[in-house]
């Protein structure tokens, strides 16, 4: 009972301190092309609980390299996205390299895999990774918007760029 008092206590203090909730991003001052990423995590557990692995800090993509270049809405298949997802693709001045938005936030992740490459269309897969809190902890259900760059094969030029959405669990 003591520990669990103490636990408690902790929690109250850390509440107070203004901080921010756990896996939200912090305060909007991160400049483009600059790294951000959430706080780590503190959550309760009780005695013989699992402890699993935390969450991978969240960063945003590096700056495309040769600034960037919006791809045209009509060459972008966003039809099977949620409409939290924002259907925008960036090219870099090489074409080789895309900067699309993955959702993040809370226990999730985000991450972006180049699932297909075509003559005709580029598929790419945002991924949402779930991963669960130690003894049973809880997490936020915010969502954020995460830049998130994949290289391609050979340069985008006139291809389609297909955007899908997976939900994985760590």
């Amino acid at each position: 009972m003591r520990k669990f008092a103490a636990a408690l206590a902790a929690l109250a203090l850390a509440g107070c301190t203004g901080g921010t909730p756990t896996g939200a991003p912090g305060p909007s001052t991160t400049q483009p092309g600059a790294t951000a990423s959430s706080s780590p995590s503190t959550t309760l557990s009780s005695p013989g609980a699992t402890d699993r692995p935390a969450p991978p800090p969240q960063s945003s993509a590096e700056p495309l390299p040769g600034g960037p270049t919006a791809v045209p809405a009509e060459r972008i298949d966003a039809g099977t996205l949620s409409e939290l997802y924002k259907k925008d693709v960036q090219a870099s001045a090489d074409g080789r390299t895309l900067r699309v938005v993955g959702l993040a936030g809370g226990c999730k992740r985000a991450s972006a895999e180049v699932t297909a490459q075509a003559a005709d269309q580029v598929r790419i897969t945002l991924v949402t990774t779930y991963y669960p809190p130690a003894g049973g902890g809880v997490c936020t259900q915010e969502f954020y918007d995460v830049p998130l760059n994949v290289t391609l094969d050979a340069p985008l030029g006139d291809r389609r760029v297909v955007l899908e959405s997976r939900e994985d669990t760590a």
